[in-house]
C-alpha cells in the first residue's frame, strides 16, 4: 500500500511498510536476507491468540528455525525481568549475532524486544510488527527501546534501530475503542507539532477515522510515520528536533505514572497535548473547541480527574528529559510549529492542570 524509507547519516537504516494485511511480509523480509538465519518471536497474551499462529505459518519457510516467546500483557510487565526471559529464550535456541527478534505487539512489546535486542550480544538484528495503532504511528518507528524502572516510565533503555517495520491495517479492526482513541492521541500530536495540512485532513475526516476506514487510517498511519521519519533523520538520537516529538509527554507521563497507569498513554498524550496549548496559548478559543471536539469523538477525554497536582509535578522534575535541573518543555507557537521551551515555571503548569481537571472524568 504505502512504503517510507528511513535513512541515518547519508545512508538508508530501514523501510517501513504500511500494507493491507501480513501477506506481503515476506516480500519485505527478502531484502534482510533471512534465509538460513534463526528467529523467536516475541509477542504478549493478547496478541497471541489473535495473529501468532498466522504469522509462525508464514514464516516458516523463511526462518529454519522459528521459535516464540509469549509474555505477559500490560505496561506493568514492561521490566528487566521481562527482558531476561527472552535472554533465555535466545541462549537455550542459540540465537547468534546474525539472527532476528521480532516484535509482534504494541508499544510494550515492541520496547521490550527492541531492547532486548539492542543489548543481546552486543546487538542483533530485530524486526518491528506492531498490532497497534500507537505503536504504528509512534513507537515503532525510531529506535527508542527501554523498559520502565521503578515507576518511572522508560527509565532504562538505548536506541537501537529495527531492520524493518511492518505495519498491517488489517490488525486495527481488532483493538477495542480505548486501544484505538489511545492510538489516535499520539496521532493529533504528530499534527499538532508539525502538520497543519495533516491537521485539517484529521478533522475532516473524523467520520471514516471512526469508522475505521482502510485507506483513511493507511493515509493516517503513512502521514505520522512520514513526520517522525523525518525528525528521527534529522537527529536520531535526541539531541535537538527530535525533542519535539515529547509534545504533551512532559506532563502526560507523570499523569501516567500517578494515576497508576490507568489512563491509556495516547489518552495522557492527549492530556499533555491540551495542557501544552494552554501554556502555548497559541490557539484560538475556535481552534481550541475544534481540537477538544475532535479528542471527544473518537474517544479521548479533555477533562482530567482530580488529581495531586504536587505529586504530578514532583513526577516531572523526575522525568528523564529534564536538563540540568530544569523542565524542558514542548509548547506550541501555532498549530503545525512547536518549540522548545527551556526553564518552564511550576506555576504555569500548575495553572494548566487546574483548567483541565473536573469532577466526573471516567479512566
Amino acid at each position: 500500500m504505502r512504503k517510507l524509507e528511513l535513512c541515518c547519516g547519508g545512508k538508508k537504516s530501514y523501510e517501513i511498510w504500511i500494507e493491507k494485511d501480513f501477506s506481503a511480509l515476506w516480500e519485505a523480509l527478502r531484502p534482510l536476507s533471512p534465509e538460513g538465519r534463526k528467529a523467536v518471536i516475541v509477542t504478549d497474551e493478547n496478541v497471541a491468540p489473535l495473529y501468532l499462529s498466522e504469522l509462525l505459518s508464514l514464516l516458516r519457510e523463511c526462518f529454519p528455525a522459528l521459535d516464540s516467546l509469549v509474555l505477559p500483557a500490560g505496561e506493568e510487565n514492561k521490566t528487566l525481568s521481562a527482558v531476561s526471559r527472552i535472554y533465555e529464550r535466545a541462549v537455550e535456541d542459540g540465537i547468534e549475532r546474525g539472527d532476528f527478534f521480532l516484535a509482534l505487539g504494541g508499544g510494550v512489546v515492541g520496547d521490550i524486544t527492541g531492547f532486548a535486542a539492542a543489548t543481546y550480544l552486543r546487538g542483533i538484528r530485530f524486526l518491528q510488527i506492531p498490532t497497534t495503532l500507537l505503536a504504528q504511528v509512534d513507537s515503532a518507528i525510531g529506535g527508542k527501546t527501554g523498559v520502565d524502572f521503578r515507576g518511572y516510565k522508560n527509565m532504562v533503555g538505548a536506541f537501537h534501530m529495527p531492520s524493518l517495520v511492518y505495519s498491517p491495517m488489517s490488525v486495527l479492526r481488532s483493538l477495542d475503542e480505548r486501544q484505538y482513541a489511545s492510538g489516535l492521541g499520539e496521532v493529533m500530536k504528530h499534527a499538532l507539532i508539525r502538520d497543519r495540512d495533516y491537521y485539517d485532513f484529521l478533522i475532516r475526516e473524523r467520520e471514516g477515522i471512526l469508522l475505521r476506514d482502510e485507506e483513511i487510517l493507511a493515509e493516517t498511519v503513512y502521514r505520522s510515520d512520514r513526520i517522525k521519519k523525518e525528525i528521527v533523520e534529522e537527529d536520531p538520537r535526541e539531541e535537538g528536533i527530535r525533542r519535539l516529538l515529547n509534545f504533551g509527554h512532559t506532563l502526560g507521563h507523570a499523569i501516567e505514572s500517578c494515576s497508576d497507569f490507568q489512563y491509556s498513554h495516547g489518552q495522557c498524550v492527549a492530556f499533555g497535548s491540551l495542557l501544552a496549548e494552554r501554556i502555548s496559548a497559541a490557539l484560538s478559543p475556535e481552534e481550541e473547541r475544534e481540537l477538544m471536539d475532535w479528542m471527544e469523538a473518537v474517544g479521548l477525554s479533555v477533562k482530567l480527574r482530580r488529581m495531586d497536582i504536587g505529586e504530578i509535578l514532583s513526577s516531572v522534575k523526575k522525568d528523564k528529559k529534564m536538563d540540568g535541573g530544569r523542565i524542558r518543555f514542548i509548547l506550541l507557537l501555532r498549530i503545525g510549529e512547536a518549540y522548545i521551551e527551556n526553564g518552564l515555571s511550576e506555576e504555569r503548569m500548575r495553572e494548566a492542570l487546574l483548567s483541565l481537571m473536573g469532577e466526573g472524568s471516567s479512566l
